[in-house]
């Protein structure tokens, strides 16, 4: 059960077509051409996905500007991401992957240790894609706190703004 493969850099990104918050169908088909961030968390509404998901929406618009689309991705079921995306005011897409085999097609799913217990669940991760479909950058096991920041760092984003 410990066996759950990795997506690589160069790699083409696996096909999904998942529900959003409104219900509404988003599939990789139809963002093709745009570049994509995808970040896979475990629950709605608990703390540490709450402050990853702030800090996000926070970074938005450095993302938006460098022509990134950011996609939360979770088990949660379209109403309860509906609630949590009002609730934290968020400006970009939850998508619903009940069954995680979105998650396990990307790797964000997998054998965790908590308090030396082992068990199968979401692992918190972000998957970058380019304009072709391709994995530009895959981060594995992350922190939902800073984060985002170090994925700004990563990307070359993180330059102050001039305004």
């Amino acid at each position: 059960m410990s066996e759950y493969s990795r997506l690589e850099a160069g790699e083409a990104a696996p096909a999904f077509s998942l529900i959003n918050q409104k219900g509404k169908s988003v599939s990789l088909e139809a963002l093709a051409g745009q570049k994509l961030i995808l970040y896979f968390y475990p629950a709605a509404a608990t703390p540490a996905c709450t402050m990853e998901a702030v800090d996000f929406n926070n970074a938005l618009p450095k993302f938006k500007k460098a022509g990134y689309k950011v996609f939360g991705l979770s088990p949660d079921a379209p109403a309860k991401l509906a609630k949590f995306h009002e609730n934290q005011g968020l400006k970009f897409d939850l998508l619903s992957d009940p069954d995680q085999s979105v998650h396990q097609a990307y790797g964000a799913f997998g054998e965790k240790s908590l308090y030396g217990r082992k068990y199968v669940g979401v692992i918190r991760s972000t998957v970058v894609l380019d304009e072709t479909g391709q994995v530009q950058l895959p981060l594995y096991n992350v922190k939902a706190t800073g984060h985002v920041d170090m994925l700004l760092r990563l990307l070359g984003l993180a330059k102050p703004d001039a305004k």
